[in-house]
């Protein structure tokens, strides 16, 4: 048995919420490819501790586990489909970007929605094609209709009755801000929050991402 296979064993067999804890940290710990269908299981064990050390070990890893991921989102356990959409979003590849839109529109979890919301922002875009080519990251359209895609569904989602999707959908266009193209639509319906959403917290939110933009 190598020394993988050991620590892999080492998460199915533990028998503590701390023994579980310490070896998904041991496993993320050895930066091996072999371990991420045992990563992504932990996100289901209901060891929260255990599932941010398999975000971290995932995320760290890369691009790698997007596949995985995208191919084991957990859909009746929202507590693990949230871990695997937070770590989907924190690697930032363009391949999960119908995952982090339909989520973000449709899951009925809110901390879901609040990763896919924020993760819109974040995609690493230079990955895409610019122009629809066979055979590149994004399928449905080349890299500007996918940002725009993005932006749509986050100005979208700043209009919804849950005022914590409302700041996560801020956060993900004060990054895509950072697109020239994008930009001025952006600051348009961030004016119009701060003239009309009721919630002061959003309004907060709002003038702290006008002021980083205008820095750009």
């Amino acid at each position: 048995m190598t020394d993988i296979q050991e620590l892999i064993r080492a998460v199915t067999e533990a028998d503590s919420p701390g023994r579980m804890v310490a070896a998904v940290q041991k496993l993320a710990a050895a930066k091996d490819p072999v371990a991420i269908p045992t990563l992504i299981a932990s996100f289901g064990y209901n060891n929260p501790g255990a599932a941010v050390v398999a975000v971290a070990g995932l995320t760290e890893l890369g691009e790698v586990a997007v596949p995985q991921l995208l191919e084991n989102i957990d859909d009746y356990n929202y507590g693990a489909r949230a871990y695997s959409i937070r770590t989907l979003a924190a690697i930032g590849d363009p391949r999960a970007l119908e995952v982090l839109l339909t989520a973000s529109a449709t899951d009925f979890a809110p901390t879901v929605r609040r990763a896919a919301a924020k993760g819109l922002g974040f995609l690493q875009w230079h990955k895409l094609a610019e122009s629809d080519k066979p055979g590149t990251a994004c399928a449905k359209g080349n890299r500007t209709t996918s940002q725009i895609r993005a932006m749509e569904a986050l100005i979208s989602l700043t209009q919804d009755s849950d005022w914590s999707i409302r700041y996560a959908a801020i956060v993900g266009l004060q990054a895509l801000a950072k697109i020239p193209e994008l930009q001025s639509s952006i600051e348009a319906r961030f004016e119009e929050m701060l003239a009309s959403d009721g919630e002061k917290a959003i309004r907060a939110r709002v003038q702290v991402a006008q002021q980083q933009v205008k820095s750009l």
